[in-house]
């Protein structure tokens, strides 16, 4: 992991972002995860859901959902299908049990909105949202757009993201929206297998210039399926930067609390 040294001269003024304070409930840890793919075709990730929602979850203060719960997620009225209310529906009921719920986009669901949320009891995170988590200021992110180095992305990212796009994509039928997901999946997957890994990682520059920015926080983001901490310098401060677990392969969550952080398997 390369190390930032550059100084930064003047003051660093924080961003606008959603500062919130899980330390309101009485117990003790938050947790996150992220990339759960959840489909009706991922039914061992469905039960790792299921298993995690009946027993890890309900022992949380707060549980944040940092982007792609969903395989895919054409728009709210997707909701309704069959599958994809027995997932909203173990969420509300968490919710019912006083665990807060936060949901961030994701690249697979970033069409998630307000009628998901309610239906859900969740709230939605702008990405990237700073919080105090213990004392400890902490930067969340879906982390796709750490991932500068596959400029063909970006681009992909930058049109999805436009309001404009989402406006005309959602006043097609649901029917229609589904059959363009799949067509795009299909072609992400093709697209992949002709890319260097090492652009579909974070770059070093974005991450130091997202930690610079917001004062050099720690920072957990999902995205990239590669699970790990890292340990970045950045104008002589030390920042960890976790990488939450993509749950084809490994169902995990990772455990904060006032002592810091550590990934949980299950």
């Amino acid at each position: 992991m390369r190390s930032e040294d550059r100084v930064k001269s003047g003051a660093v003024v924080l961003p606008q972002s959603s500062i919130l304070d899980p330390r309101s409930s009485a117990m003790s840890h938050t947790l996150f995860i992220s990339d759960l793919h959840l489909g009706a075709g991922h039914p061992r990730s469905l039960a790792a859901f299921q298993r995690f929602i009946a027993t890890l979850a309900p022992q949380a203060e707060a549980l944040y959902i940092l982007g792609d719960l969903f395989e895919y997620w054409a728009g709210d009225d997707h909701r309704h299908d069959p599958f994809h209310a027995r997932v909203i529906n173990a969420l509300h009921e968490l919710a019912a049990r006083g665990i807060k719920i936060y949901l961030m986009h994701g690249n697979r669901d970033l069409l998630m909105g307000a009628e998901l949320a309610q239906a859900a009891g969740a709230t939605l995170l702008a990405d990237p949202t700073l919080l105090d988590l213990y004392g400890a200021p902490t930067l969340l992110s879906h982390g796709d757009k750490l991932c500068t180095g596959d400029i063909e992305y970006q681009k992909f990212r930058a049109q999805v993201h436009s309001p404009e796009f989402q406006k005309n994509f959602l006043a097609q039928p649901l029917a229609a929206r589904k059959a363009y997901i799949e067509q795009l999946r299909q072609q992400s997957t093709s697209a992949k297998q002709n890319k260097d890994s090492a652009i579909m990682d974070v770059n070093d520059d974005a991450v130091a210039a997202l930690l610079r920015e917001y004062r050099y926080p720690r920072l957990i983001h999902g995205h990239t399926h590669r699970p790990d901490r890292h340990e970045h310098v950045v104008d002589g401060h030390r920042c960890e930067r976790w990488v939450l677990s993509d749950w084809d392969q490994q169902a995990s969550a990772l455990r904060c609390d006032a002592q810091g952080c550590a990934a949980v398997s299950f």
